[in-house]
């Protein structure tokens, strides 16, 4: 059989497969069930696979898996009920030998599992959320954390992940905001292609790598209202020069799978948009993988959308549309069959479709190499170096909004400091969602960070107390916050938002900080997929409580734990300092520590624009010049605009220039500029390059960025920074959709964000222009 033949290229064993299979074995392809509900734990540990899952292959087999490791509340698997990573990898081992060995022509699982910011099973490395990761602005750093995320889902048998989320934000009452880096297409596209060769590294067939997922196809973060999955009302050249630019540059990097969203756009349902898939993502972009849906997306087609009247017509329409795989697999593995029986598709439709889908089973080895080793896999999963990078990135991310009189870093020697928030020591509130179920002692809360850094001095100089939760207006833990600041001489407020799904911790007791177990367990949770808000203030009595707090003329330190901006005045007018760490990861609390006194610089900036007022929104930095007139109550900047963020000591910039200062048609120029670190210590700059078209034949942003470099630098250094600009960064999508560099004058700006820069002019000629 040729197909079994690994010398043969990898089109011929495709094809020869194709030709052996039967409509029902190709079907069985396209379709991805559960994974957690196809095995049963034994006392021992070890797996046994279900009859259902047996009486399944036995119709046709079953193409790939969703999530056979993933755990949480919504899959129902616990510490208990789920697998420990040497457990994992022996269990997909048992699920992949019982298919190969009990099916017809012995096709391996793929296994589809969910990645976002770390492997989403028991025991893996929690790393920070993309927010967090976006707000490093280091593509090094984060090819690194996808470096790390690939070797621990492929050593427990995972195959395919989904992410990375490429999604531009538009409105942050979005529930999904944490799970985006930007709301900045440049930057994302950067972003997408590290995780791609973090991902996928040079070659699939390694048991490092893992093919990545581009989500969600497309323009997903723009829906109307920032409600989850609603529709979005935009133009063509809007969609093709900010919305799919990441998605165009993952794809040329090489991602091998896309995942269709869920919203429509002008009409049309993502999951059924030939335009996209067929014409755009395949013909014109080259893309070379298999497409796969939301969860229950084709679901949608008959009832959400209604553009179709039964399954049938539903799963035809994606199929033909250009959708190779089905997570859920329930509509194709219902529908298809009688779809093709009617006519509504064909054969061949249906053979492409599979055949992507084994396309990658071949690229990633699974027909040679379809177990892995349970011994690696506990080596490697949650290993020091993981938690060690984990930490690294949350310092990174972490960003310095407000520092007033240098109150931060706080002294380490003889200050007594109280800890206070519902975020001060909730382990599960600092990770974000698609999170698993956690080991106790493999988070590292803010208390316990601050508690580690000040070593045997903690007992004595730091005071904890909750004082109130996310939600709700209980002030019981008052009386006992405000007594431990009283004694304190800096406070530490650790508050903003949840992202915990209901992992039956219990609740906290706001007298004394301690867990208690109940059987009415409090739901914090006001971020996250579907959940989506209709403010941005502070939940609950948080705001009351800092002003409570406030009100002893202490120094209070906020520190935001949350998943989308927060618009709260009273605070920014008052606190004497604020930090910004969105869901930090595991080593969360070691990182804030870290920046709290001293031991690591900040350098984490803003990639999204905080506002003033949620009646503000949108306001993304890169909006048009004809944005309108202010509002009566308040302007239209943000509160802090995007790519802000401040540091313990200073950066002046100087001597911009571009070279040449006229440029050619199809030619290519170069920015230089000057960065010395004015103060006292040393630390990291986030230069940051944006361009704009000073006229031109549509409208355009008024700023964009185009290019940054994290730079670190010593008191007293300078270092020449450089930014190359050429026909990409320049250029407009015009009527016809195509990238066009129109002549004429641009400003090119560098500094340390979209508000305070230095600028230069470049000029590009027309053709046969005189110099």
């Amino acid at each position: 059989m040729d197909y079994k033949d690994a010398s043969l290229p990898i089109q011929e064993r495709v094809q020869d497969l194709l030709e052996r299979m039967t409509t029902e074995e190709k079907i069985g392809q396209l379709i991805q069930p559960m994974g957690w509900k196809t095995y049963l734990k034994e006392l021992d540990g070890t797996v046994q696979v279900t009859e259902q899952f047996k009486e399944d292959v036995a119709r046709g087999g079953v193409g790939s898996l969703y999530g056979v490791l993933r755990a949480d509340p919504w899959t129902e698997v616990t510490l208990e009920t789920g697998l420990t990573p040497r457990q994992g990898a022996v269990a997909t081992n048992e699920i992949q030998r019982y298919v190969i060995e009990n099916s017809r022509l012995g096709i391996p699982i793929l296994f589809g599992e969910e990645c976002s910011h770390g492997h989403m099973a028991i025991g893996a490395t929690v790393f920070p959320v993309p927010l967090t990761v976006g707000s490093t602005w280091n593509k090094d750093l984060y090819r690194e954390m996808c470096e790390a995320i690939a070797v621990e889902t492929r050593s427990q048998g995972g195959a395919a992940t989904y992410s990375p989320v490429l999604d531009v934000v538009r409105d942050p009452r979005w529930g999904r905001t944490e799970e985006c880096f930007a709301e900045d297409p440049y930057l994302i596209g950067e972003l997408a292609v590290q995780a791609i060769k973090g991902l996928q590294g040079e070659r699939l067939d390694t048991e490092k790598t893992i093919v990545a997922t581009l989500k969600h196809f497309a323009a997903y973060g723009s829906s109307e209202g920032g409600r989850n999955a609603a529709p979005v009302h935009m133009g063509m050249r809007e969609l093709h020069e900010i919305d799919l630019l990441p998605f165009k540059k993952a794809v040329e990097a090489g991602a091998c799978s896309v995942m269709t969203a869920y919203n429509e756009i002008d009409g049309v349902p993502c999951t059924s948009n030939s335009y996209l898939l067929n014409d755009l993502l395949r013909k014109e972009w080259g893309f070379d993988g298999f497409v796969i849906t939301d969860f229950g997306a084709i679901q949608m087609l008959v009832s959400g959308h209604n553009t179709a009247e039964n399954g049938e017509q539903a799963v035809a329409q994606s199929l033909r549309a250009g959708v190779d795989m089905e997570m859920s697999g329930y509509m194709y593995g219902k529908y298809l069959g009688s779809a093709l029986a009617q006519g509504l598709m064909t054969e061949e439709e249906l053979n492409t479709a599979a055949g992507r889908v084994l396309d990658i089973k071949f690229r990633l080895g699974l027909f040679e190499r379809p177990y892995v080793d349970p011994d690696f896999a506990q080596r490697v999963i949650g290993c020091k170096e993981h938690v060690e990078l984990a930490r690294r990135v949350a310092a990174e991310g972490i960003i310095l909004l407000k520092n007033e009189k240098a109150t931060l870093p706080l002294s380490k020697a003889g200050t007594k400091i109280a800890v206070i928030g519902p975020n001060a020591n909730h382990v599960y509130n600092q990770l974000g969602d698609y999170t698993s179920p956690q080991p106790k002692g493999q988070i590292v809360t803010v208390l316990d960070g601050i508690r580690r850094k000040l070593g045997a001095d903690a007992e004595d100089q730091v005071l904890y107390a909750p004082g109130c939760r996310i939600k709700g207006d209980a002030k019981d833990g008052f009386g006992h916050a405000f007594a431990c600041a009283e004694q304190a001489d800096a406070i530490v407020m650790v508050i903003g938002g949840s992202s915990a799904r209901d992992f039956g911790e219990g609740t906290i007791d706001l007298r004394t900080g301690a867990s208690v177990v109940t059987d009415n367990a409090w739901n914090d949770m006001e971020c996250g997929e579907g959940i989506d808000r209709s403010t941005l203030n502070l939940m609950g009595v948080q705001l009351e409580l800092v002003q409570e707090i406030y009100k002893l003329g202490k120094p209070v330190i906020i520190v935001y734990i949350n998943g989308r901006p927060i618009a709260e005045p009273w605070i920014e007018e008052h606190a004497h300092a604020i930090l910004e760490a969105w869901y930090p990861g595991q080593e969360g609390g070691n990182a804030i520590a870290d920046i709290l006194f001293g031991d690591v610089n900040p350098s984490g900036r803003l990639t999204i624009s905080i506002p003033k007022h949620v009646g503000q929104l949108p306001v993304y930095y890169h909006s048009k010049r004809t944005r309108g007139k202010r509002y009566l109550e308040t302007d239209l900047e943000p509160q802090y605009p995007f790519g802000f963020g401040l540091s313990y000591t200073q950066f002046g910039y100087d001597n911009i220039r571009v070279v040449p200062e006229v440029m050619a048609p199809g030619g290519e120029a170069e920015v230089q500029i000057e960065v010395t670190n004015i103060g006292g210590v040393a630390g990291d700059e986030v230069v940051q390059m944006y361009i704009t078209d000073v006229s031109a034949s549509v409208t355009r942003a008024e700023t964009s960025l185009k290019g940054f470099r994290k730079i670190h630098l010593q008191p007293g250094e300078t270092k020449l920074v450089t930014f190359p600009v050429n026909q990409e960064h320049l250029a407009l999508i015009n009527a016809q959709l195509e990238p066009v560099v129109e002549p004429g004058e641009f400003r090119l700006m560098v500094g340390s964000s979209s508000k305070d820069w230095l600028a230069c002019s470049l000029h590009v000629q027309r053709e046969g222009e005189q110099a």
